[in-house]
């Protein structure tokens, strides 16, 4: 059985990833047949190959058909700066910038340029230009690519995840020097989200940084997929963070430790905690009490809502 799959996958694993797979022991991209597009995934293990496949919806739905707030729109009508789309693997974070880019798409006339691995969702030009370029694929990296698209005058530029200092400092440099930079990061809620950015940074750099992520900061969108509780599929809770003077002010004194509270009294700004969105979940019956309280941040708090 296992030389059955290592055929398979010689069959249809693209050269490119051939390799990355050889080198590796594992290999993620996009495939695409007559009946679906896929985000594929390769490893190597005990018994041989495994391969799963997760079926990409073709048709990029838009932020209302997927009942993102309202508020979310806003940060797609900046001219620049850095927006951050937060969660672990699989929470949706693709799903949301595409939808993002899609507003973008159809509210404005810019150059957008997308820098994935795997590209997920094909993104058709309507009002704007895109342009589509899969690492490995197009280009060497992400720090490669996002070098290279600075020289080809995007107003938009979406980087798939930003997994390297490199990356990040160009990513943080492009949203400062007039682009929208939508990114991914693999974090959990905004404090942790910014602690990750900054860290990656040599101590001599931070005070840097902590000023220029201050200035540039857009929002920070943190997802979590919970299991329903009637069993039917996943709904999607958000923590929100937008940027404000405060924010701003916990970000250059490095005080992320407070940003909490900060996204607690900040709803009138569309800021929302996870926790606060997994209460309303579990208000209307989506989520259940056990759900709830595993995933919640302020365990205290949680039981004592959930009555437990």
């Amino acid at each position: 059985m296992s030389r059955d799959w290592t055929a398979l996958a010689e069959s249809f694993v693209p050269d490119v990833y051939k390799q990355e797979l050889n080198m590796r022991g594992d290999s993620d991209f996009a495939y695409a047949n007559e009946f679906a597009r896929y985000r594929t995934s390769v490893v190597r293990q005990r018994l041989g190959i495994e391969i799963v496949f997760r079926v990409i919806n073709t048709k990029v739905r838009t932020m209302d058909e997927l009942g993102l707030p309202e508020h979310l729109k806003l940060l797609t009508r900046y001219q620049n700066g850095l927006i951050l789309a937060t969660g672990s693997v699989g929470t949706g974070k693709s799903t949301t910038l595409a939808a993002m880019i899609e507003q973008i798409n159809m509210e404005r006339r810019d150059h957008i340029i997308t820098l994935e691995d795997p590209i997920e969702y094909v993104l058709k030009s309507k009002n704007c230009h895109v342009s589509q370029r899969e690492v490995f694929t197009h280009t060497e990296s992400f720090a490669a690519a996002l070098r290279a698209s600075l020289r080809e005058d995007p107003d938009v530029i979406m980087v798939g995840e930003m997994r390297d200092l490199e990356t990040i400092s160009l990513a943080i440099t492009a949203s400062e020097t007039g682009h929208l930079v939508l990114a991914t990061l693999h974090t959990s809620n905004a404090s942790r989200t910014l602690d990750r950015l900054l860290d990656v940074f040599p101590s001599d750099q931070q005070e840097q940084v902590r000023v220029m992520v201050s200035e540039s900061l857009r929002g920070v969108i943190s997802h979590q997929l919970i299991p329903r509780a009637d069993g039917t599929g996943r709904v999607l809770a958000l923590e929100i963070l937008t940027n404000t003077p405060a924010v701003a002010n916990v970000i250059r004194e490095a005080k992320t430790y407070m940003l909490p509270g900060i996204i607690q009294t900040g709803k009138k700004q569309g800021m929302r905690l996870m926790d606060d969105a997994l209460i309303d979940l579990y208000d209307r019956g989506l989520i259940s009490a056990e759900e709830a309280y595993a995933r919640a941040d302020q365990k205290h708090i949680m039981r004592q809502h959930l009555k437990m």
